[in-house]
């Protein structure tokens, strides 16, 4: 399996990752994960490559290979659309947040609906999840990567009962049950269609 996550610095990228990984480590299976970090700090692109089998010798996904993309902003995705393989899926927030060069104006961004429209072209198999406004929802927008494990947990074959347990173990205790709640809003979203 060969899951690209992408986000922007602050999102959550790497946590979430880090569960995608405990969860298959736990199941027995050899895991191999990368991380970018770039200008993070800044606001700029995070990504990680989590890679699980029986057996995995590299922790690179190349392009055209990836068999799911979880982007957790819209620009993100079209970023990286171009890893996806053939039957991948394409599952993304369509919340916005603007790169620097838009937001000083410099840029000017397309309009979301371009956006979603040359998504649609290189990702038939896609699926939006509001994940940053289900988390302001449930009063804290810091668990929009939780909302989107939940999102994509029913496209893994993971028992639920093992991503709580990775919560429970890796989230800072004292927000475990706000990421307890918002994993299982995502999976709400994901059941629901």
């Amino acid at each position: 399996m060969n899951i690209l996550v992408s986000g922007v610095g602050g999102q959550g990228v790497i946590l979430f990752s880090n569960i995608i990984s405990d969860l298959a480590l736990t199941a027995g299976l050899d895991v191999k994960k990368s991380e970018v970090h770039g200008m993070a700090q800044r606001g700029g692109s995070v990504t990680t490559h989590i890679r699980y089998a029986p057996k995995v010798f590299s922790p690179l996904i190349e392009e055209g290979t990836a068999d799911v993309i979880v982007a957790f902003e819209m620009m993100e995705a079209l970023r990286y659309i171009h890893f996806l393989g053939p039957n991948g899926r394409l599952i993304y927030d369509t919340h916005r947040i603007d790169p620097l060069p838009v937001s000083t104006g410099v840029v000017e961004r397309p309009a979301d609906e371009q956006l979603n429209q040359r998504l649609a072209v290189r990702a038939p198999n896609r699926r939006t999840v509001p994940a940053f406004e289900t988390a302001l929802k449930l009063g804290n927008a810091r668990v929009q990567n939780t909302v989107m494990l939940g999102a994509i947990s029913c496209f893994l074959e993971f028992p639920e009962e093992a991503y709580q347990q990775a919560i429970t173990r890796l989230v800072k205790p004292k927000v475990v049950e706000l990421n307890l709640k918002a994993f299982a809003a995502g999976r709400a979203l994901c059941t629901s269609v």
